[in-house]
């Protein structure tokens, strides 16, 4: 329960712990970034790190000059385009002997075709949207290792949406993470990201499910 209270504060209020961090540790603080969007991104059993608000954060303190913003945005897209390529690499090794293929009553051979089939033709703007979507964006790239996309059309949209996740939320905080508004009111715009990509999906996934419902039995 401790450590429950301990992450959603630090989900919460990432801008007082960072700001902490970086006045007692200096440059170690790209080290400790790094790690969290690499853990984040890259194992699949981590997907409650406070990704977004980390990142606005970071562009609201490069902002001020507490940190470097090229080298922000270069070594957390690394970190987010390395992460991914982790997570992929480990739903490709592992997805088909945790399944044991046809061996296993789990495994499903047409399911995993239909989902083979739908990363290769929709996977790319799966992937780069996942990028801003909590939760989603750790597993998307997990299933899409599993369902065996191409390495390189993965590559292309993982480092594509990497650049715009990363690179996008840096700067919005950058050019406005120190607004007195927007300062004042940080922990009801984290809850925002947080939340409201969640509605998207179970908005778009409860459409989904009323389309194919709505057609012949």
């Amino acid at each position: 329960m401790e450590l429950i209270t301990f992450l959603l504060d630090f989900i919460l209020h990432v801008d007082r712990y960072l700001e902490v961090f970086v006045r007692d540790h200096g440059m170690w603080v790209y080290a400790l970034l790094f790690l969290v969007i690499f853990v984040e991104t890259g194992l699949v059993v981590m997907p409650f790190l406070p990704g977004d608000s980390l990142l606005f954060v970071v562009g609201a303190m490069c902002g001020v000059g507490l940190m470097n913003y090229p080298l922000s945005v270069g070594l957390l897209l690394a970190a987010a385009v390395l992460g991914n390529q982790s997570n992929y690499t480990i739903g490709r090794y592992f997805g088909p002997r945790v399944f044991q293929w046809e061996d296993s009553r789990f495994f499903n051979k047409a399911a995993f075709e239909r989902a083979h089939d739908f990363y290769e033709r929709y996977g790319g703007i799966t992937i780069v949207a996942a990028r801003f979507m909590p939760f989603l964006r750790t597993f998307a790239p997990f299933v899409a290792g599993v369902a065996r996309m191409t390495r390189s059309r993965f590559t292309l949209f993982d480092v594509s949406g990497g650049a715009l996740w990363v690179g996008g939320i840096i700067t919005v905080g950058y050019f406005f993470g120190n607004f007195p508004f927007v300062k004042a009111h940080l922990d009801k715009i984290i809850w925002a990201l947080i939340l409201i990509p969640g509605l998207i999906i179970l908005w778009g996934a409860w459409k989904s499910r009323g389309k194919n419902g709505s057609g012949p039995a």
